[in-house]
């Protein structure tokens, strides 16, 4: 199994964050990873990527040119990225906030309106893991044990009575 991801989107939408859980499953469960984060000067506002792998075997690059698992959390991250994922890929978008569609047939794809999920279910500003959880159903990147431990050690303590809030949204997102 390899895992070769880009996260795409705005600055305060939670990529990297998404991207840290992501990878922290993996290792969680034993695999070799890389998190690679990238992001605009801006940062909030300004544009913010994240490239993560997990993988069976010793990964040669933490820099995913050629993703086979790509989220789009906006338009401009969507045009900058649709074209270099793999042909039979998955790719997930925000729906809430992009209105594009995939116009390739090489890929599998799922829409969530991740952003009016999180709103309406008391989850504000938790569209990230509800794309997280669409992309553990479609893509079963590690163990369901591995990815709630994952949000259990990447949510910072001050944050702590946050913790079910994201369990809650990676279900959400898992049921989507």
């Amino acid at each position: 199994m390899s895992l070769n991801m880009v996260i795409a989107g705005f600055g305060g939408q939670g990529i990297l964050f998404a991207g840290k859980i992501v990878a922290y499953s993996g290792l969680i469960d034993g695999k070799e990873i890389s998190w690679l984060p990238s992001y605009g000067p801006e940062m909030r506002g300004g544009t913010a990527n994240c490239s993560i792998c997990i993988s069976d075997k010793a990964i040669g690059s933490p820099l995913v040119t050629t993703p086979n698992v790509f989220i789009a959390m906006n338009g401009p991250s969507f045009d900058k990225f649709i074209n270099s994922v793999e042909p039979g890929g998955i790719v997930i978008v925000e729906s809430s906030l992009i209105n594009k569609k995939v116009e390739r047939d090489d890929v599998k794809v799922s829409y969530v309106p991740a952003s009016a999920l999180a709103e309406e279910n008391g989850l504000k500003g938790l569209a990230n893991i509800i794309l997280i959880g669409k992309l553990f159903k479609e893509f079963g990147f590690s163990s369901e044990e591995a990815l709630y431990k994952a949000v259990e050690k990447c949510v910072p303590a001050k944050k702590a009575h946050l913790i079910e809030a994201n369990k809650k949204a990676l279900e959400l997102g898992m049921n989507s």
